[in-house]
């Protein structure tokens, strides 16, 4: 009888032993996704004081590169400066927002602004739908002459596999990269950082639609911590059910 029972403990410590290391590694995403509930709040308080902010005048262009590198993204800035007429480029977007609610798949609309001292800002002056995109009045809405800008300052979008590729030579753009943009509009001195302007009317009438800064990110870091802890538990009670009615086999 010792004997058979001896021979029982390794089929009983094997599904243990193969559980365990699945279970840490469940705990582990679960904790993981914990802290990045805690990184995700902090970065939206950051962005709520900051979008709700009064303008700030725009570093100057000598400090632009520390700028970028530092953490100013949703930064409300005012800047003056003159619109290059002529060039722009149109970044696609799945989906568009008008003053933070969805619309149709567009463009943004990305004009140069050039600054009193020869530098160059990118400005997202909006979005328009697919439909109208070639509309001939939404050239004639650039201002002329100097003008003075608010709006949010965005660091460029980082590529994920799925992205597809840019095509300056047709300017087609899926990826905000104020630097790629402004050396294929042949801009001298560019941020490498851009401009979203603020919404300054209401949005059916203006081409391209002011406001599209991107303010609803998603938080979905409790429930996937949830998930991961829930399959945790339900692997610990799974196998605590198949240890129960080996026992009694």
């Amino acid at each position: 009888m010792a004997e058979a029972g001896a021979a029982r403990k390794p089929s009983i410590l094997a599904p243990i032993a193969m559980a365990a290391p699945v279970f840490a590694v469940l705990v582990g995403l679960g904790v993981w996704q914990v802290e990045r509930l805690a990184w995700k709040e902090d970065m939206l308080a950051r962005i709520d004081g900051r979008i709700h902010g009064a303008p700030v005048p725009l570093a100057p262009s000598s400090q632009w590169p520390a700028l970028a590198a530092g953490d100013v993204d949703y930064t409300r800035v005012g800047v003056a400066g003159t619109y290059l007429p002529g060039k722009e480029a149109l970044i696609f977007r799945s989906t568009g927002h008008v003053e933070g609610k969805l619309a149709q798949p567009g463009y943004w609309v990305m004009a140069p602004l050039r600054l009193a001292d020869g530098a160059t800002l990118l400005v997202n002056r909006g979005f328009v739908g697919l439909d109208r995109k070639d509309d001939p009045r939404r050239a004639a809405t650039l201002p002329a002459g100097e003008v003075t800008v608010t709006g949010l300052l965005r660091l460029a979008e980082t590529r994920n596999p799925f992205t597809p590729a840019d095509n300056p030579a047709k300017g087609e753009w899926y990826t905000r990269d104020p630097l790629a943009i402004a050396a294929a509009l042949g801009l001298e001195r560019p941020a490498p950082f851009s401009l979203d302007e603020d919404a300054h009317a209401p949005a059916a009438e203006e081409l391209p639609a002011g406001g599209a800064t991107v303010l609803d990110i998603p938080n979905n870091h409790l429930s996937y911590a949830l998930t991961w802890f829930g399959l945790a538990a339900t692997l610990v009670a799974m196998l605590a059910l198949f240890l129960r009615r080996r026992a009694r086999g």
